[in-house]
Order: C-alpha cells, then sequence, then structure tokens
C-alpha cells in the first residue's frame, strides 16, 4: 500500500485540500443555489409550467452518473477523472448562464449535473489516496460540513446575486471558482494507488436513467401540460416501467452492479433507502418552493428570500451534528429517525397553515423545526447502514442510500412542482390575472391592487397544498423509521 505518510502528504494539503473543498461546494451549491431565483428566471424566460426542471434535471443527472463515477475513478485514476468532472461542471455553467429559453436552461442543468456528481463522489473519494486512515475521519469531517455549509449559503448567494448583478450569475461564478480548484488539482494532486480494473454497469445506469427520467416526466407533465386521459402520458409511464424492470434485471445479472440486488434484503439498507426516499423528497421540495412563497406571497427581495432560509439549514446543520455526537456516546441511533421524522411532519403540516398575514417570525419557527426534523435522519441513515453491513458492502451500500435519497429529492421536486402549478393555474382559471405563466416579481408588482391581491393568494393556497402532501410523504417515512433496530456500533478499529 503506498498511501502516503502524513510527513509528505502534508505540504501539497496545504493547496490540495481547498481545492477539493472547493470543488465539493461548487457541487453541492448548485442543488440549492437556483432556488431563491426561479420566479426571476421565469419571469425573464418564461416556462412557469417547467418550472421544477430546473432544479429536477441538475438532481436527476447528477444522481445517476454518482456509482459510474466511483468506478471510473477506481479503472483510470481520479486525479483525471475530477478533472473531466470539473471540466463538464463548468461547461454546463457557463452555457446555463447563456440559456435564451427555459428548455435550454434545462438541458444545460442536466449537463452540469453530468459534471456535479462526479464532483461530489471523487472529491471524497480523493481523500483515501492521499490521507492515512487514522486520519481520515477529521478530514471526511470537514467534506461533511463543507456540504452543510453550502446547503445554508446557496440559497443565500443566489439571492444575493439576483439582487445585485442577474440570475445569469448564479451559474457564470462557478467559473474562476472551478478554474482555481483545476489549477491547483493539476499540480498538487499526486495519487499514489493501483488503478483496479472494474466492469463498468453502463446498461444498468441506462436503464436506471430511463425510469427516473420517464417518472419525472410523467409527474412533471401529468395534469398540467398533458391531461391525464393522454395516451402519450401513459405511454411515458409505461416506459418508466419499461426502465424499472430493465434495472432489475441487469443489476441481477451484472458483473459489478450498482446496487447489488442482495442488498435489498438487509432490513436496514432498506429502510434506510425507503426512508432517505421520503426525506430527500421533503427536503429539496421545501427549500425550492419556500423561497418562491416569501417572493411572491412576502413581497421579500432574493437576497431576504435566501437569509429567510437560513433558519431551515441551520436546523439540519445543528441537529445533524449534535445528533452525531449523541450517537456516538450513548451508541444508539433508532431514536432519532423516529423523532426526526415525526418533528418534520408536525413542522409541515404547520407550514401549510401559513396565511397571507402570518408573521414572518412565525414562519422561521416553522422552518427551523422542519429543519431540526430533518437534520435527525439524513447522517443517521448512512451511519446505520454503515454499520450493520458487512464491510466488503460497504463503499455500495452508502452511495445504495445516497442514491436512493437523491432519487427522492428529483421525483420530490417534480411532484410537488406539479401540485403546486395545477392548484394555481385551476384557482387562476377565470380570474382577471394573466395566469402563472411568465409572472415574475417584477410582473406581479405591476398588476392592480385586486389582481395582484388574488393572485398573491391562489399561489399561498397551493403551496399549502403541498406542503399538506409532503407532510403525508413524511409520515409514511415516519412509520418505516419505527422498523428500524439498534445494531451496537463497531468499534473505531478498522
Amino acid at each position: 500500500m503506498s498511501t502516503p505518510t502524513p510527513a509528505t502528504a502534508t505540504p501539497s494539503l496545504r493547496l490540495l485540500f481547498p481545492a477539493l473543498m472547493l470543488a465539493m461546494l461548487l457541487a453541492a451549491l448548485d442543488q440549492t443555489i437556483v432556488s431563491t431565483a426561479l420566479p426571476t428566471i421565469v419571469g425573464e424566460l418564461g416556462g412557469f409550467d417547467q418550472l421544477s426542471w430546473v432544479v429536477t434535471s441538475y438532481l436527476l443527472t447528477s444522481t445517476v452518473v454518482v456509482p459510474l463515477y466511483g468506478k471510473f475513478g477506481d479503472l483510470y485514476g481520479r486525479k483525471v477523472v475530477l478533472q473531466v468532472a470539473i471540466g463538464i461542471f463548468l461547461a454546463g455553467s457557463v452555457l446555463c448562464g447563456l440559456a435564451q429559453d427555459m428548455t435550454q436552461l434545462i438541458l444545460m442543468r442536466a449537463l452540469q449535473g453530468l459534471g456535479g456528481g462526479g464532483l461530489l463522489v471523487v472529491t471524497m473519494a480523493a481523500i483515501g489516496d492521499v490521507i492515512p486512515p487514522a486520519e481520515r475521519g477529521r478530514y471526511q469531517g470537514l467534506f461533511v460540513g463543507t456540504y452543510g455549509l453550502a446547503t445554508v449559503i446557496g440559497p443565500l448567494l443566489g439571492g444575493f446575486l439576483v439582487d445585485h448583478l442577474s440570475w445569469r450569475w448564479i451559474f457564470y461564478v462557478n467559473l474562476p471558482l472551478g478554474v482555481i480548484s483545476l489549477l491547483v488539482i493539476a499540480t498538487a494532486f499526486h495519487p499514489h494507488v493501483r488503478h483496479v480494473k472494474h466492469r463498468i454497469d453502463y446498461w444498468g445506469a441506462g436503464w436506471l436513467t430511463l425510469a427516473l427520467s420517464c417518472l419525472i416526466l410523467f409527474t412533471t407533465e401529468g395534469g398540467t401540460v398533458l391531461p391525464w386521459s393522454s395516451p402519450q402520458l401513459w405511454f411515458i409511464l409505461g416506459f418508466a416501467v419499461v426502465g424499472a424492470v430493465g434495472f432489475v434485471y441487469e443489476e441481477s445479472v451484472a458483473e459489478e452492479p450498482i446496487i447489488p440486488l442482495g442488498l435489498f434484503r438487509h432490513r436496514t439498507f432498506l429502510l434506510s433507502c425507503l426512508i432517505g426516499l421520503f426525506v430527500g423528497a421533503a427536503l429539496f421540495g421545501s427549500t425550492t418552493f419556500l423561497p418562491l412563497y416569501l417572493q411572491v406571497v412576502k413581497g421579500v427581495s432574493p437576497t431576504g428570500a435566501g437569509l429567510q432560509l437560513l433558519p431551515l439549514m441551520g436546523g439540519v446543520l445543528v441537529s445533524s451534528m449534535v445528533s452525531g455526537r449523541v450517537i456516538s456516546r450513548i451508541g444508539r441511533y433508532r431514536m432519532f429517525p423516529i423523532a426526526g421524522t415525526f418533528i418534520a411532519t408536525i413542522a409541515l403540516l404547520l407550514l401549510g397553515t401559513l396565511r397571507d398575514d402570518t408573521p414572518l417570525a412565525v414562519i422561521y419557527a416553522y422552518a427551523a423545526l422542519l429543519g431540526l426534523g430533518l437534520g435527525m435522519v439524513m447522517q443517521v441513515l448512512i451511519l446505520a447502514t454503515q454499520n450493520s453491513v458487512d464491510m466488503r458492502l460497504l463503499g455500495v451500500a452508502t452511495s445504495g442510500v445516497t442514491l436512493f435519497r437523491s432519487i427522492g429529492g428529483s421525483l420530490g421536486v417534480s411532484v410537488f412542482g406539479a401540485i403546486f402549478s395545477d392548484g394555481l393555474a385551476s384557482r387562476l382559471d377565470g380570474a382577471a390575472t394573466q395566469g402563472p405563466h411568465g409572472m415574475g416579481p417584477d410582473a406581479l408588482n405591476k398588476l392592480p391592487p385586486a389582481e395582484h391581491t388574488a393572485y398573491v393568494h391562489a399561489f399561498g393556497s397551493s403551496l399549502h397544498t403541498v406542503y399538506h402532501v409532503a407532510a403525508a410523504v413524511i409520515a409514511i417515512a415516519f412509520v418505516l423509521a419505527w422498523g428500524m433496530r439498534d445494531v451496537p456500533l463497531r468499534g473505531a478499529k478498522g
């Protein structure tokens, strides 16, 4: 094993480690940075019915490529794979900033996600190339903190750039940071590991992409763009079923499947995947639509909407750190997914009761409560899985739980987006307003008072429905969490 010693690794780490953290920060930021800019983007480009795809397309492509990048890094070396991922991410960022309509933006966000998924997984794996095992935990903790920081500052930074420059700068800002990261990695990253021969499960990734894309298309288009009676819509669902069946078959015969099907016979893994699916839907759904509510109903600026997401993200960060320490001390974790999903369910029900005149302080309190609940669940699912599966399955089990959480995020944004768009359209049917298409903050402020009030009320009521459905989704996770079992935590010995 030719892992460098701490003495030889330290000088290069002074340059390399910040560059790796910067790469992860960029990828994590782009999962949340667009949320506060969505009303402004729709106001300029139109395509309100496609709004959720701006978030979903990035989540979808970055989700599907995560298991592939892990194998690519082993096969070709993590340095070159990380450089390629950064290059794809930066190309997608430039093209997103240049987009002239909503379709172009959605396609370029998908390209950006192809790179972003690689940044998330390869930067974590790169630690193992340059850090001795005894010191790895400390560095990995910093990466987890960086990811958490990105979820907090993403909406805030997005709102600031929209207010003071243009929504296009939420993509252009990646360029100087990404180039710096690329140059430092090129000069300071010298991994000393053997390349491992892998069989890449391209068919599995292809079937998974087909299943998820068609399912998200079905939930997004159904009842909004296409009526539920449309044969075209049900053909899309049929392709989703074909993709799911193809994926299951491929995983049963592949030499190195993305997710070995035998893992689903493992109780903790199965429950962690299912709970993660529902929690991911609630997390990304809430962070996508709460800024919309704040800007349209409460009339705050994009920067203000970003600031007002801090209670939610701060709650996630605080409860995840505190629960991690408590678990390390008491050696039990089952209570946290149960308590977290219960608290999140209550918080979403409370968010569904917001009125047009509800004080902002009350919204902050509900959002913080939601964050506290979600933070008790996400990291615990990874811990429970890693603690209970065989060591040889540790990597694939961890990526499997992460994959399901990301799938939940993609589906959550699309389903909640469809519910919201359909609800708003039906409430505005026959109203004198111009309807939901192209209704950005500037256009909304120009409406006559009576029409403005009607639109704001319809908007708020539509989001109430979203949060009630989200509460039902998290309630399912609460029921599942009772099936978790405490398995004694493994010792620190590697």
